[in-house]
């Protein structure tokens, strides 16, 4: 289906002009099978799937961008970003402003996309099942480093498949979530996994 509309983009003579972002919203749903198949994605090294609202595995997805007049191609920008920013991204492309009149979580992507920048605008960044927060990951700004703590994780079943196949999908709260206090936290910079929660031991002063 993509191939077929960017093919249309492309004999309208629209390509140069038109900015395409692809993504997902979610990780694979590792619960999705039939019988003893699994139909559900595969998320690599990462912990979790889709509807595991701090995991990794269900947040982390890539963004594919494409406007040959303005973006090089095969550019890779190894930075955290949001569907929340498509809006301002899009504001910006059509002259606009974003309302003044309330929060706007997003940041458009233009400046990251075309180099003036490096960094994200986003140094902290909340991760909701939904409305319940379950995890928070900081971009530290003068290391570089970049961490998660988790309030609250949910409860697989069996205990370590990794999913919740007995229910079909992970809940939010109530008995199948284990809340944590203190809450897991995790270096994602040199633990992406999520496998070595750090202790009183471990974690930096």
């Amino acid at each position: 289906f993509i191939g077929r509309l960017l093919d249309v983009i492309d004999k309208q003579g629209l390509k140069n002009t038109t900015f395409i972002y692809f993504a997902s919203d979610h990780g694979g749903s590792l619960e999705a099978h039939r019988g003893n198949v699994q139909l559900g994605g595969w998320n690599g090294i990462y912990k979790g799937g889709k509807g595991m609202g701090g995991w990794e595995g269900g947040i982390r997805v890539p963004g594919i961008v494409r406007w040959p007049g303005l973006l090089p191609a095969g550019k890779v920008v190894d930075e955290l970003t949001s569907l929340m920013d498509i809006f301002p991204t899009v504001v910006h492309l059509a002259g606009g402003a974003v309302p003044q009149d309330r929060v706007i979580d997003g940041r458009t992507l233009l400046p990251l996309l075309q180099g003036t920048v490096l960094h994200s605008g986003h140094e902290f960044m909340f991760h909701y099942c939904g409305v319940f927060l379950h995890a928070v990951r900081w971009h530290q700004k003068d290391s570089g480093t970049i961490w998660k703590a988790h309030y609250a994780t949910p409860v697989f079943q069996p205990e370590a498949s990794g999913a919740c196949f007995a229910r079909g999908i992970c809940p939010c709260f109530g008995d199948g979530v284990t809340h944590h206090d203190p809450p897991l936290l995790f270096n994602l910079s040199q633990d992406p996994s999520e496998a070595n929660p750090l202790s009183t031991d471990t974690e930096p002063l």
